[in-house]
């Protein structure tokens, strides 16, 4: 699910709110150690676009 959730992530990223929407899902599904991993790899990926939305997304209950 991890590797999907990278793959759908690359294909929205042209879009902030669809970026947002699709990384909270995906936030959801995965276990926590792949949420961490997924967050690292989303600021690393697409920081310098969308930083405030991913951490918008992770500070979420």
């Amino acid at each position: 699910m991890y590797e999907f959730s990278k793959k759908v992530l690359q294909k929205v990223s042209f879009d902030k709110a669809l970026f947002k929407k699709e990384l909270t899902k995906a936030k959801k599904w995965l276990k926590q150690e792949e949420s961490l991993m997924l967050k690292a790899w989303c600021l690393a990926n697409f920081g310098h676009l969308y930083a405030d939305t991913i951490m918008d997304v992770y500070k979420m209950a």
